[in-house]
């Protein structure tokens, strides 16, 4: 992911939501598994970094023949 700081201040701190979907073989979303990181903090004004994440479940949430998506993703600078 790429954050982007376009405001006039430093971002000191943050965090990162990711809802991850389990999504049955009809298409059906069984459940929503939300799971949060923190940014990567500092990023001076103008300035933009990259941060690599990686998003699990248990194996038991996901049974044979469902898949899993990650829908939804929101950033709270701090």
């Amino acid at each position: 992911m790429e954050f982007r700081n376009t405001g006039g201040t430093p971002a000191r701190s943050g965090t990162i939501t990711f809802a991850t979907h389990i999504i049955g073989a009809l298409g059906v979303d069984w459940a929503t598994i939300r799971s949060s990181q923190p940014i990567p903090a500092p990023i001076a004004a103008g300035a933009t970094r990259s941060q690599t994440y990686t998003v699990c479940l248990e194996p038991w949430r996901v049974p044979l023949g469902m898949r899993v998506e990650t829908q939804d993703v929101s950033a709270v600078w701090e």
